[in-house]
């Protein structure tokens, strides 16, 4: 890392989500925080959302649901960093939304018009709607941004993914701000279909990250979006400073194709350089947002990781995971956690893990069971760490710094 670019401060100045706790950033946390769980029918369906309450009906008809989620929660996100007019050249604005898995429900609709009534009646949409990118164009057509512009693909990681590129391209010069996050749609017949197969979703339709009865995940859909400026510029600017984005890293297991590696290592490597990247150290964390999944094998390696990354302070700092309110947003996941992280940071109160009833005692971190409480820091600004573990072996660690003066 050159000093040029470590010295160049990014912030988040606007936050957007739409999750099955609603349509915003602060009903996610809310909510979560009031021990609302979002799933029903063993899922976590944004049932709040009609596309039609938010877009128009052009944009309604030709998005795929993920791209449709992905323009609502950048609108939310702009609005609150710039409103209507942007601070700065169009070209000096990036846009990097991810997606795990893109417009599936496009592509079922399509094979079903295919199957009914042959090839030539499949829209011309179809593959505009289904392509991974087609959230990042939507909001950069939407809001006129001309800088660099791409969607992220790394499964469960893509989200953080989207903010650690973010974070990077405002770092190098390449852009004064990013509207970044990620966007997933995948409750669909093949979506549950598929992960029936594997045997990973959790056959009681329960989310119940490091609790001894946990026995699969369980899917959402939604969209979290971030937006990341120049500090500097962001000060000049005058803008409400939400937290920053102090650090950020990314390992592989190179293990298994949807299995964690068992010792969690590679995974507490990333833990380890996202702490350098904010130059600060293991007894600085505040709190960790975990990745959490409510699956044997996940939550155990992410404990180890956490454990062998941070020695013995890992076992002082409250852990909880947003998936024990919304389930798994797949490739909008990193996103979404990071937003509740921010919001954590902004309100000193960390939501519980719901759901965590009988500790597995081979899981002995402090998992906040219950209830919410108070973030605890030592006259600093909070620091706390979001981290994303998906299949293909994708680790992703954020590491954000409340704003001074906050909570």
């Amino acid at each position: 890392m050159s000093s040029e670019r470590h010295r160049r401060r990014v912030v988040v100045t606007g936050l957007g989500a739409v999750t099955p706790l609603g349509i915003g950033a602060v009903p996610l946390h809310d909510r979560w925080t009031e021990g609302v769980v979002g799933i029903s029918d063993g899922a976590g369906f944004c049932r709040d959302f009609e596309a039609v309450d938010h877009l128009s009906v052009k944009e309604a008809r030709r998005l795929d649901r993920f791209s449709q989620f992905a323009l609502v929660a950048a609108g939310e996100a702009i609005g609150q960093a710039w409103g209507e007019e942007a601070p700065y050249d169009p070209f000096r604005l990036g846009c990097v939304i991810a997606t795990g898995i893109g417009g599936q429900a496009t592509v079922e609709t399509n094979i079903r018009i295919m199957d009914t009534r042959g090839s030539k009646a499949v829209s011309p949409l179809g593959i505009p709607g289904y392509m991974p990118n087609a959230a990042a164009a939507a909001v950069t057509m939407k809001h006129g941004l001309r800088g660099q512009s791409y969607g992220v693909v790394s499964a469960c990681a893509s989200g953080a993914h989207a903010v650690g590129a973010a974070l990077r391209m405002i770092q190098y010069g390449d852009a004064d701000a990013v509207v970044c996050g990620g966007a997933e749609a995948a409750l669909t017949d093949f979506g549950f279909a598929s992960f029936h197969a594997m045997q990973a979703l959790s056959p009681t339709g329960v989310s119940r990250p490091f609790d001894l009865r946990r026995d699969g995940f369980v899917m959402g859909e939604g969209a979290g979006v971030l937006v990341l400026e120049d500090a500097e510029s962001a000060a000049v600017r005058g803008a409400t400073i939400l937290a920053e984005v102090a650090g950020y890293a990314s390992t592989t297991d190179a293990h298994h194709i949807t299995a964690p590696e068992p010792s969690g290592a590679p995974a507490a490597r990333a833990v380890e350089l996202a702490i350098r990247d904010a130059g600060a150290q293991p007894d600085d964390v505040d709190y960790i947002n975990a990745h959490g999944t409510s699956t044997q094998l996940n939550d155990a390696a992410e404990t180890r990781a956490i454990k062998a990354a941070l020695g013995d302070a890992a076992m002082s700092v409250p852990v909880s995971s947003t998936k024990s309110s919304i389930g798994h947003l797949l490739g909008a996941a990193g996103a979404v956690e990071a937003i509740a992280t921010v919001r954590t940071l902004q309100t000193g109160v960390i939501a519980p893990t719901l759901g965590l009833d009988e500790p597995d005692p081979e899981l002995d971190l402090d998992f906040v069971p219950g209830e919410a409480r108070a973030l605890g820091t030592n006259g600093h600004p909070p620091l706390a760490l979001s981290n994303s573990f998906a299949f293909g072996g994708h680790n992703v660690v954020l590491a954000l710094r409340g704003a001074p003066g906050k909570p």
